[in-house]
């Protein structure tokens, strides 16, 4: 039951399972998917479980697809291209009517191939090689992957990882400061959730011009190479080893899926994402969306999927159970103390991002349980330094408003400002 809220105006052709779908030429596969109305896009690797899009991210593996004969391709990363070939994955005879899914019933409480006839004769060979039948993530490629071009090497003062709210007011700080920096974003544009999200009364996007802002390029990793860190980017299919004297990490977090039974079923997306959708794509998951989760950023939520033209419902509703077979048709809430069922065509889950403390760990940043969200955050200190030439701001150091990540993005950008003052002879 989803639909546009604006036409299409420049159409786009794919094919999806040999079916023709057509598209707006920016929409991502699993935003096309969507749009047209599909529930099921995967199966889990298991029990054969339907799976639909759920972070619209690339932070969860809920969307891979074949495409063009690679396997395990990010659909919510892939944008459509005419007459592209998108396939789905581990099914028989396809997704959305998947007989491997017995296996779910016939297992229904506990089942490890790993033990499974284990110490028979015969039979343990036998159920390994099914089991990696059943099991996987697709088949091998159609063709062997195009040889890479050699690296390039760079140095920079400043490195920015994440071009957020917090990562560009800290790039318009080191300008205004004359600080030399490269901003490192993996979105194909700068803004994060000031691009795609609900929040109300969030700063407006300012991108500074020039090359040393860098949407499309993704950081795998920091590493030191004879003491002097850097780190590894991919940009245009192009490996850069990016040497720096600093480092300011804002690259925030991933969607959190909270727990109750049924969480998985098709339908049912993380609230960032049903708010990507709508903002980015005009394309609105549900024609009834139940809204449940964080109270404010669900009432936020609830606006634009209301101004949008769908019906919202238990908003800010503590998730107890999702219902359905194939996709979701209702959720049952705890509101205001009441238990109540709510029917429904998809599920906006709203919760605080899961810092991706990744990044900071290995730069050596100290990582922490803090209790009161509930979450591993990155431990910094009231300027954001978090370990010796490595900051780290917003919510990468845990859940707050856009204006509290910009306004921690200043002062970090400060403290690095002043620190490479300091430093200049």
């Amino acid at each position: 039951m989803s639909h546009r809220v604006r036409p299409i105006d420049r159409p786009v052709t794919f094919e999806l399972d040999g079916e023709s779908i057509t598209a707006q030429a920016d929409d991502t596969v699993a935003v096309a998917f969507v749009a047209a109305g599909r529930a099921t896009l995967s199966r889990s690797i298991k029990y054969h479980r339907p799976r639909g899009p759920f972070c619209f991210s690339g932070a969860c593996s809920q969307c891979l697809v074949r495409i063009d004969g690679a396997p395990n391709q990010y659909a919510c990363q892939t944008e459509v291209k005419p007459g592209m070939r998108v396939e789905r994955q581990n099914a028989f005879p396809d997704a959305s009517l998947d007989v491997l899914q017995a296996t779910d019933f016939v297992f229904a409480k506990w089942f490890n191939h790993h033990e499974f006839m284990a110490g028979v004769p015969l039979v343990e060979k036998v159920m390994l090689q099914v089991a990696r039948k059943l099991a996987g993530l697709g088949t091998l490629p159609e063709k062997a992957a195009p040889s890479r071009a050699s690296p390039i090497v760079e140095t920079v003062p400043v490195a920015i990882v994440g071009g957020g709210a917090a990562g560009l007011s800290a790039a318009r700080r080191l300008t205004e400061r004359g600080v030399g920096f490269s901003l490192f974003e993996r979105e194909r544009a700068c803004g994060g959730r000031l691009l795609i999200g609900s929040e109300e009364g969030a700063p407006a996007i300012v991108v500074p011009a020039g090359p040393s802002i860098r949407p499309g390029a993704t950081v795998v990793g920091v590493f030191a190479d004879d003491g002097k860190p850097f780190l590894v980017a991919l940009q245009n299919e192009r490996m850069h080893f990016v040497f720096y004297e600093r480092l300011l990490l804002t690259n925030g977090g991933q969607p959190t899926l909270l727990t109750f039974p049924n969480n998985d079923l098709p339908g049912i997306f993380a609230g960032r994402a049903v708010s990507r959708t709508i903002r980015q794509h005009g394309v609105v998951p549900g024609e009834r969306i139940a809204v449940v989760g964080e109270p404010d950023e669900a009432r936020s939520l609830a606006k634009l999927i209301v101004a949008s033209g769908s019906k919202a419902v238990a908003v800010g509703g503590v998730p107890e159970r999702a219902h359905g077979l194939r996709s979701v048709t209702a959720m049952t809430v705890t509101l205001g103390g009441t238990s109540e069922k709510h029917e429904c065509d998809a599920v906006a889950v709203c919760a605080p991002l899961s810092p991706a403390f990744e990044l900071a760990r290995a730069a050596g940043a100290r990582v922490g349980w803090d209790a009161r969200s509930r979450l591993f955050t990155v431990e910094a200190d009231a300027v954001g330094k978090a370990a010796a030439n490595v900051w780290a701001a917003g919510e990468l150091r845990g859940p707050m408003s856009a204006a509290a990540a910009t306004e921690q993005g200043l002062v970090a950008a400060e403290a690095i400002a002043t620190a490479v003052k300091g430093a200049t002879p």
